[in-house]
């Protein structure tokens, strides 16, 4: 009874912890959480974070063909250039089958040196990667 109890508490205490494969799987409303963050910073590495390629459908970028993490770090560095954020809100995040799902963004904006808003919803497609959620694709609609 022991010698079991011991393999439970080494087997179940990690991830009781959170420090197990299980509570390292975050979830995708908290990847769409930790996306909104990372646009309103206007940072692309946290965006993509390990994702290997990237489909990229905003302005300025061919929406044709999936582009390498520095290339689309790049593109969306120019599009945020001129942008200042006014809020920035995940209204939807599901999953559609296992290990794929999307998060929807409500975006609102001003173009630097104006003062009309702007909104546009974001499309953040993501797929799992291990035990994350990384981001496959990003599409604007105004």
């Amino acid at each position: 009874m022991n010698r079991w109890l011991v393999w439970m508490t080494l087997l179940v205490g990690p991830v009781a912890l959170g420090r197990g494969p299980a509570a390292a799987q975050g979830s995708l409303p908290a990847a769409a959480e930790r996306a909104r963050a990372a646009w309103l910073a206007h940072d692309p590495q946290a965006l993509i974070g390990q994702s290997g390629t990237v489909v990229l459908q905003i302005p300025g970028a061919d929406p044709s063909a999936p582009v390498d993490r520095a290339q689309a770090a790049e593109l969306l560095r120019r599009y945020w250039r001129s942008a200042v954020e006014r809020s920035l809100t995940v209204s939807a995040a599901r999953e559609v089958e296992p290990g794929k799902g999307y998060a929807q963004l409500e975006r609102r904006y001003v173009v630097a040196g104006t003062t009309d808003e702007r909104q546009e919803t974001i499309f953040l497609a993501f797929r799992t990667a291990g035990a994350d959620w990384v981001v496959s694709e990003v599409r604007n609609a105004p």
